[in-house]
């Protein structure tokens, strides 16, 4: 447990496991409201038990890591906090594996020169447009009114496999008041920052090894013709599609999730 020092009032909070032998080291990015803790809870331990090393951390804005009020919380400076994480730690063998928009940040680190010997993209396949850009607006504007119990009120039906959902109801509709979130809070500046990213990146220059995780129960963000076309433009990919789970397949079902790295990072 760490922080790297970015500047003045800026840093990002770290949990790093070096990998014996130097084999894979899974590097894991979170989505938008995760946290290292979605990660060490059960797919981390499995991973180190296998013989892997793990590197969990938070972006700017998230538990533990601190922003100033003149930084902007997007894609552009997650990526670049990634790169510069990477970079000071050098994990043997890094294999980026994204939840979410995640996806995206690991991939553009791939893009603009970071090492790494593979990329997990957990639901993360998307392409920009109407639809898209509809759903970061009304999230951003369900926090604006509720906060994140609004949010996952709207949201989680949509998105969460029926297990998941029934784990998740005593927490919802009534469970708690809706407050508006503070719009210079670290998650909302983050959800402010992500509506300007741009899905249209070069998937057929990511010349590594790539695994696809799909939950078919996201009915807000997985597309099949979508995720099909990209999956077509990547030189060397899989896929693994989970009909019981939905959009935080890490969260969902952590030990299908740990295996599913398992026999990826056995491969490489």
């Amino acid at each position: 447990m760490a922080t790297l020092n970015l500047g003045p009032g800026r840093s990002v909070y770290y949990e790093y496991d070096a990998a014996p032998g130097g084999k894979p080291t899974f590097v894991f990015i979170n989505a938008l409201s995760g946290s290292t803790a979605q990660w060490q809870a059960e797919i981390g331990p499995a991973l180190r038990d296998a013989g892997f090393g793990t590197l969990c951390w938070n972006f700017r804005g998230q538990a533990d890591s601190a922003f100033t009020a003149g930084d902007a919380l997007d894609e552009g400076t997650i990526t670049s906090d990634l790169m510069r994480l990477l970079d000071e730690l050098s994990p043997s063998k890094p294999v980026l594996v994204g939840l979410s928009i995640g996806g995206l940040y690991a991939a553009n680190a791939y893009l603009r020169g970071a090492d790494a010997a593979g990329i997990v993209f957990i639901n993360s396949l998307r392409m920009d447009g109407l639809h898209l850009g509809w759903v970061n607006d009304a999230t951003a504007r369900l926090a604006r009114t509720g906060g994140a119990q609004l949010v996952m009120d709207a949201m989680l039906p949509h998105i969460a496999g029926p297990a998941f959902l029934e784990k998740m109801r005593p927490n919802a509709l009534g469970s708690a008041p809706y407050e508006a979130m503070d719009e210079t809070s670290g998650i909302y500046q983050l959800m402010d920052g992500a509506r300007s990213a741009s899905w249209d990146i070069a998937y057929e220059n990511i010349k590594i090894p790539v695994l696809n995780l799909t939950g078919t129960h996201d009915k807000v963000f997985y597309k099949p013709d979508v995720v099909a076309k990209l999956l077509a433009r990547l030189p060397d990919a899989r896929e693994i599609v989970f009909d019981d789970l939905g959009h935080l397949i890490p969260v969902e079902d952590g030990k299908r999730t740990a295996d599913a790295l398992i026999e990826f990072g056995g491969g490489l």
